[in-house]
């Protein structure tokens, strides 16, 4: 499992340029792995949303102006620069809806956050980095509240026949692309072996009913190399 102090680091050194590096290392595919994002978190209807590992934000700023104008979105993420760089993008915003995000420290593996306070928890490209999974599950369990959903939209394993040609390109291309854009090849080095380790779409879909959520859902897109997971938490069992 990473290490949460070399992930912090990693993540203080390519704040300023993070956005950009995704951008073209996913040859754009990003904004339509978010958009199925959103489409499933509002199929629910949710007004309280927890965007964890939010970053620079992305995802955070996705929801807010594709949910109902009612719904209230927290970002949250424990590496500070990147937080600061969310924030200076909501206060550039001429949107007033997005300036009402609250964005706010916090780690996955202990969530500054109360009980059963969430209808639903988002977690796009940052699981991977948890370093205790079932921990984090455990958490993301904890502050849902009942019915709620836990939404995870990770790398997994890609499609048999395009995995040697993917598995070069993370290994050989993508982290001279990125130490270009960024000046640090080596937090793209860890991507590539951080992907080749992370379960598939099937073994991600074991852990979360391990954790205790049901109605598993899965998507996986782009030949295979993202998916995304939506969970339910339980609701409570009503006597007979």
């Amino acid at each position: 499992m990473p290490d949460p102090s070399a992930i912090q680091e990693m993540f203080t050194r390519v704040a300023p340029r993070y956005d950009r590096a995704n951008r073209v290392l996913s040859l754009g595919f990003d904004h339509g792995w978010r958009k199925q994002l959103v489409r499933a978190v509002a199929r629910h209807d949710p007004r309280d949303v927890l965007d964890l590992a939010t970053g620079s934000g992305d995802v955070a700023f996705a929801l807010t102006g594709n949910l109902p104008v009612e719904a209230r979105v927290v970002g949250m993420d424990f590496c500070q620069p990147m937080l600061d760089q969310a924030e200076a993008r909501r206060e550039a915003s001429a949107d007033p809806r997005l300036r009402g995000i609250r964005f706010m420290i916090g780690d996955g593996l202990a969530i500054p956050l109360p009980d059963s306070s969430q209808d639903a928890l988002t977690i796009a490209f940052g699981i991977r980095n948890m370093a205790d999974r079932p921990t984090a599950m455990a958490e993301f369990r904890r502050v849902l509240r009942p019915n709620g959903w836990l939404h995870i939209l990770e790398f997994s394993q890609p499609w048999r026949g395009f995995a040697p040609l993917y598995y070069a390109y993370l290994r050989w291309i993508a982290p001279r692309i990125a130490g270009w854009i960024t000046g640090v090849p080596s937090a793209y080095d860890y991507l590539g072996y951080s992907i080749r380790d992370f379960p598939d779409h099937v073994a991600m879909q074991r852990e979360l009913s391990d954790a205790g959520f049901d109605s598993v859902r899965i998507l996986r897109m782009t030949m295979g190399i993202v998916a995304l997971h939506s969970a339910r938490k339980p609701g409570a069992q009503v006597a007979p």
